[in-house]
């Protein structure tokens, strides 16, 4: 399947978990460049996820400090 294709492959349920991995890769330090997904719609979704989670990574690295 091409990327092309493969952009119209998704479901809320698929968006929704790949924000949720995304998420949870940045909760937990991992970089940004494992962004697992060819699909454009997925791998927004999961860079979303892993922005906020990112987020909160850094928020309690700094509470911690």
């Amino acid at each position: 399947m091409t990327p092309e294709t493969d952009n119209h492959d998704w479901s809320l349920d698929s968006l929704n978990k790949a924000y949720q991995q995304g998420y949870m890769a940045g909760l937990t330090g991992q970089p940004q460049r494992q962004q697992p997904y060819p699909a454009e719609v997925q791998a927004a979704a999961w860079e979303a996820g892993w922005d906020d989670g990112n987020e909160q990574f850094k928020l309690h690295q700094r509470r911690s400090a």
